[in-house]
């Protein structure tokens, strides 16, 4: 374990930690609800796996925090320990956003290596991190047009945001990430690679969001969308 690790363990947490203050100083300050609020630490949550990668040299290391905050954010769900994170009726959505990039990054980042996928984690990620939030955000204040799958009911404007958000995110995460500082061993991915992954990636993230009870999107979208990446991407060369 590095000086590196270290440093990256520490602001990880120090980051987690000040995200989740942030989120509850706001919601007493300014009484904003607690959906709001929690799409604040979704959001910043999720953004935080740039940092990861930037800052881990031992992919092993650097999967500690997310590990970690499957525990945390199960004990801040059962036990409504913030306001601004649990109602009295939240799923434990947190926690499986936790678990899934947890698996994410197990299964494809390789810091240092050739085979080094980890910009496919980072994407899957963001399919969950803007385009659930989007969709949740614009289809509470525009959503008109409802549609109910599996007992879950959801707006189509909510959904059109989901698919445009995830794609705008995948596709310029593809299109950056690789060959780029926080991931130089990788071959970059081509503009025509990364807009059909982006676009197939963005299409089966969105349908699993629609189908998936309550909650459980943030298990499904972000695996099934990387997953899916890493296919059309090994496909396509």
């Amino acid at each position: 374990m590095t000086t590196r690790d270290w440093i990256g363990l520490g602001l990880s947490y120090t980051y987690a930690g000040g995200l989740l203050l942030l989120a509850e100083l706001i919601r007493r300050w300014r009484g904003y609800p607690q959906d709001f609020t929690r799409k604040i630490v979704h959001i910043g949550a999720g953004m935080w796996v740039f940092g990861v990668v930037a800052l881990f040299e031992n992919w092993y290391i650097g999967v500690i925090p997310f590990a970690t905050f499957i525990v945390i954010n199960y004990l801040l769900w059962r036990y409504k320990l913030l306001g601004a994170m649990d109602a009295a009726d939240s799923t434990p959505g947190t926690v499986y956003f936790a678990l899934s990039i947890t698996l994410l990054f197990l299964a494809f980042w390789r810091t240092g290596t050739p085979d080094d996928r980890g910009y496919i984690a980072v994407a899957g990620t963001m399919a969950m991190t803007w385009g659930d939030s989007m969709a949740s955000l614009i289809g509470r204040r525009f959503g008109r047009h409802r549609y109910t799958i599996l007992g879950g009911t959801r707006s189509w404007e909510g959904s059109a945001a989901m698919l445009l958000a995830s794609f705008t995110a995948m596709f310029l995460t593809l299109l950056l990430l690789p060959g780029s500082p926080l991931a130089p061993l990788t071959a970059p991915v081509s503009g025509s690679t990364a807009v059909v992954a982006a676009l197939v990636g963005a299409m089966v993230a969105s349908a699993a969001e629609s189908v998936s009870p309550h909650g459980s999107d943030n298990l499904s979208v972000p695996i099934l969308a990387g997953l899916t990446l890493f296919g059309v991407i090994s496909t396509m060369g």
